[in-house]
């Protein structure tokens, strides 16, 4: 009998690992993006940006952004994106995305308030702000794919609801 319930007690701590494993493989979340390349992935809580209103206003005037935090900027298909850093107060990374949610150009350490023009790419449709460093310290790579419900699951390379295995 005791056998029993520490076979139990163990297949209920190996549930609890492999569970939430897999519910990540599940979930989509428009506040959050996931981040995945060859040897890692990471998550960020985002805000987005996918008005022109919103996409003009940004980061600007903010003095802080919490670790695992940035901002989701949404375009309607591909297009030549350039940002600059005019009003923004907090250096950051910029990590440039095709349609289908491949990172194509990462921009590392933007300066604070520098208005010198920062393009991403020609075929750029999602661009992610985060903490300048970020990018270097989870060790995103080009070619990384993101996962968020604004990338059409039509076109993306990580789709929103596909279980990995």
């Amino acid at each position: 009998m005791k056998q029993v319930i520490l076979s139990r007690a163990k297949a209920l701590v190996v549930l609890a690992c492999v569970l939430p494993a897999q519910a990540l493989a599940e979930s989509c979340d428009s506040k959050r993006v996931d981040l995945r390349w060859p040897g890692g992935q990471s998550r960020f809580a985002v805000e987005i940006a996918d008005t022109d209103r919103l996409r003009m206003i940004g980061l600007q005037h903010r003095e802080r952004l919490g670790r695992f935090e940035g901002m989701l900027f949404v375009y309607p298909s591909e297009r030549p994106v350039a940002f600059w850093m005019k009003n923004t107060l907090i250096p950051l990374d910029l990590l440039f995305f095709d349609g289908q949610g491949i990172l194509q150009k990462i921009h590392r350490n933007a300066i604070p308030l520098d208005l010198t023009s920062l393009p991403g790419g020609r075929n750029i449709q999602y661009v992610l702000e985060i903490n300048a460093g970020m990018s270097d310290k989870v060790g995103v790579k080009l070619g990384a794919e993101i996962r968020h419900p604004a990338v059409s699951n039509d076109l993306a390379a990580w789709p929103c609801g596909k279980v990995e295995n």
